[in-house]
């Protein structure tokens, strides 16, 4: 998904509907029922890449470090809805 797309998305109103979730439940859209599609947009962020030059004068990438210093919020994947209460399940079922 494109950044374009992603700022739609975050622009789009939705009445909040409080969803809560045992331990094993996935994570459902509770407009669209999708399970499985989801995006995490953060605000204020500085991506560090560090990166190696090889002897032919092609480069390597070899760590890939981010900072996130704003809001991170979670959507729908597929409708846009602002999954943000689950966001925290997210990071914990995140391996």
């Amino acid at each position: 998904m494109s950044y374009s797309e992603a700022t739609k998305i975050k622009k789009i109103k939705t009445r909040p509907k409080v969803v809560t979730l045992s331990s094993t439940q996935r994570i459902t859209c509770p407009e669209c029922n999708n399970n499985k599609e989801f995006l995490e947009v953060s605000d204020g962020v500085i991506l560090t890449t560090r990166f190696v030059q090889n002897t032919d004068g092609s480069f390597s990438q070899e760590i890939d470090d981010s900072q996130v210093l704003g809001q991170v919020q979670f959507y729908c994947g597929d409708c846009g809805t602002d999954l943000t209460q689950f966001h925290k399940r997210f990071l914990e079922m995140l391996f």
